[in-house]
């Protein structure tokens, strides 16, 4: 499966802001945006004005890096996006954040959605009580999500259970770090997925 494998701290300096890319490191001076807050490259502390275009661009390219998905999968979020009913932006934010990833970084499961998929992808977590590998695999309403009986003894899930006490979960998910296993409540509205996104941008960028 394609995933970008690049150095993640230079993604976050093109978009000029914290994407939390990378867990912990984000939260700490040695993020990459605290020491050197320009974008990459040669060119990267000229200062220039984007167009209208641009504008756009810088949206769509920043909502593929924060949930790690490359240009032809987003695109076929964008078109289930339209299919559906209701508002188009608004859909392509609720495909994105129901990703299986995200919902393993979001109840406090993993550091990063990057981790979270390596997680998943390591067969670590289970869907109603069956292992998932996919990452891109979409949840639903009254879902459980649970790192596998035979993982919880791991040092790391361990970490992550004591951790995740302290946590705040979005209302949309619920989590119990006990026995390491969260629901999926209802389906997130706008107003509960907290990423600093302009999502008429991307729509009205597609509808050229």
């Amino acid at each position: 499966m394609a995933r970008y494998t690049g150095p993640v701290c230079r993604l976050c300096r093109r978009e000029g802001m914290k994407l939390y890319l990378k867990g912990e490191r984000c939260y700490t001076p040695k993020c990459a945006i605290d020491r050197r807050g320009y974008a990459p490259g040669q060119h990267g502390q000229m200062k220039r004005k984007l167009s209208e275009y641009g504008l756009q661009l810088r949206e769509k390219q920043k909502a593929k890096r924060i949930y790690g998905v490359l240009e032809r999968q987003f695109k076929i979020y964008f078109e289930e996006a339209i299919r559906r009913k209701g508002v188009t932006g608004e859909n392509l934010l609720r495909l994105l954040e129901c990703r299986l990833d995200n919902v393993v970084y979001r109840l406090g499961f993993a550091k990063s959605r990057a981790q979270a998929r390596q997680i998943v992808r390591h067969g670590h977590i289970e869907v109603n009580g069956r292992k998932v590998t996919i990452p891109s695999y979409q949840v639903r309403e009254k879902d459980v999500i649970a790192v596998r009986e035979k993982s919880r003894s791991l040092d790391f899930f361990k970490e992550m259970a004591e951790a995740g006490k302290g946590r705040i979960v979005p209302e949309w998910l619920s989590v119990n770090y006990d026995t390491l296993t969260g629901e999926v409540v209802r389906m997130p509205n706008r107003e509960d997925i907290d990423v600093p996104i302009q999502e008429h941008l991307i729509v009205e960028l597609y509808s050229k």
